[in-house]
């Protein structure tokens, strides 16, 4: 069987940045298994999955606008400290959760501190950031009827 949208895929990946700084990977033992056409996985990497077999290993380059998206300077703020209420320690690389201008739940970043202004980031941490696969595709099999109504793997 080869991947098409309601199919589950098993994966083995390595994940790097085009430096080839390895971001992420799931090996034997520590498959990925995903519902394709989900969205649960880059739109870009959900495409290169297409058409794909039991066995196959390949590799893809995804820019930033099938993966993350670039950044979005809009979501780069600086906050009073008085903000983060009574945390009495703020570091760069903390992260908060917070509400959008939608009420939708979004995590942030602190990315700089200076006195007491603090500079949030709410970009997801790959955005803007081309990704190279190295991919091996274990298994594909037909997803049931409760996975595709869920929109997961069970």
């Amino acid at each position: 069987m080869k991947v098409a949208d309601h199919t589950v895929v098993e994966i083995l990946y390595t994940l790097k940045d085009a430096d080839g700084s390895v971001i992420d990977s799931a090996a034997e033992g520590d498959s990925l298994k995903y519902l394709q056409g989900a969205g649960h996985i880059v739109p870009g990497l959900e495409k290169a999955m297409l058409e794909k077999a039991p066995g196959d290993t390949f590799s893809a380059v995804i820019a930033p606008e099938e993966g993350y998206g670039q950044q979005n300077p809009d979501l780069i703020q600086v906050m009073p400290r008085s903000a983060f209420g009574d945390i009495e320690k703020l570091d760069v690389g903390m992260a908060f959760h917070a509400e959008n201008t939608h009420g939708q739940p979004m995590e942030v970043e602190i990315i700089d501190i200076d006195g007491d202004q603090v500079t949030i980031n709410g970009n997801h941490p790959l955005a803007g950031v081309e990704l190279h696969f190295d991919i091996k595709v274990v298994s594909v099999r037909k997803a049931t009827a409760e996975e595709i109504n869920h929109g997961h793997v069970h």
